[in-house]
């Protein structure tokens, strides 16, 4: 996965980067087919903020989060990126198998 890191009123350290990547890896563990990613990290006054667009397969997925320090809103996004891939992963994988297979096996007809 191609993970880009760019800052707005902010300059990205080796840590800041460093940060963002070891939490993007906690999200490709989890779903394997994200491509590319793209994370903003921006300060206004006293708030810092992150944003990431996730292309995965099948979907497109953006999160934002903010904190008052930005290693706590890196922490944020992704948090609520892995809900959001985790979510998408289920879709991906449901294919509907309660619907028909359930009323036979449980009936016995």
């Amino acid at each position: 996965m191609q993970v880009s890191v760019s800052g707005q009123h902010l300059d990205i350290t080796d840590a800041l980067k460093q940060h963002v990547e070891e939490k993007m890896e906690k999200i490709i563990r989890h779903f394997d087919h994200v491509t590319n990613a793209q994370v903003v990290l921006h300060v206004e006054k006293e708030k810092s903020m992150a944003e990431a667009n996730i292309h995965a397969k099948g979907a497109s997925i953006h999160a934002t989060g903010s904190a008052g320090d930005m290693y706590a809103a890196i922490d944020d996004m992704t948090a609520k990126l892995d809900r959001q891939v985790l979510k998408h992963k289920e879709k991906l994988n449901d294919h509907h198998r309660s619907e028909g297979g359930l009323s036979q096996a449980v009936g016995g007809s």
